[in-house]
């Protein structure tokens, strides 16, 4: 298994700002923002924070750990507009056409069926909403999963296009990042 980052790494802020990822594919206030697979919330809280107290935020990771840890950051921030939710991606299907974005940060490639995934995020989105796929590029590096585990961003792009999405734009994000965004 590859190392975890917390979402308070300090490390992480070198090379990958949530805040300006977040900031680039358009989340405002008053948004419905869904973090798949959202571990402690490295991008769960600078979202909360970006919708403010008339937008919503929902979290979903199968850890139970890190959603409680997620809960704990909210709670002593007074972000009262994150929604936790421990299930699996391939599960979740929090609305139906209600969400601004869904976002997977650096794991689409770990979730058992993605295809599933991209579908139920296509049920959650509204008709103007955005799929947004950050992950890591397959080239060779020092951090993050195995090489085999990860999805290029072809293998990505070809599985978020099958499900009937609209690929907007495709860009490296950081040193070793791509970021996909989607709409219906």
């Amino acid at each position: 298994m590859h190392r975890r980052f917390r979402a308070d790494d300090p490390e992480r802020k070198r090379w990958q700002d949530p805040e300006g990822i977040l900031t680039s594919v358009g989340v405002k206030a008053g948004m419905v923002f869904m973090d798949i697979g959202c571990g402690e919330g490295y991008f769960t809280l600078p979202a909360a924070r970006m919708v403010g107290p008339e937008g919503s935020v929902y979290a979903v990771d199968i850890d139970i750990d890190a959603i409680d840890q997620l809960i704990r950051t909210a709670t002593a921030e007074g972000l009262l507009n994150i929604f936790p939710e421990v299930n699996e991606g391939e599960k979740a299907v929090l609305c139906e056409g209600c969400a601004d974005f869904v976002f997977f940060g650096n794991n689409l490639h770990d979730f058992r069926d993605p295809v599933k995934v991209i579908e139920n995020a296509k049920r959650m989105l509204c008709p103007t909403g955005m799929l947004i796929d950050l992950d890591w590029r397959d080239d060779p590096m020092e951090i993050g999963p195995p090489a085999e585990k990860r999805l290029s961003s072809e293998k990505a792009i070809g599985m978020i296009a099958a499900a009937g999405f609209h690929i907007r734009t495709v860009r490296n994000e950081g040193p070793f990042h791509y970021l996909i965004i989607a709409t219906h």
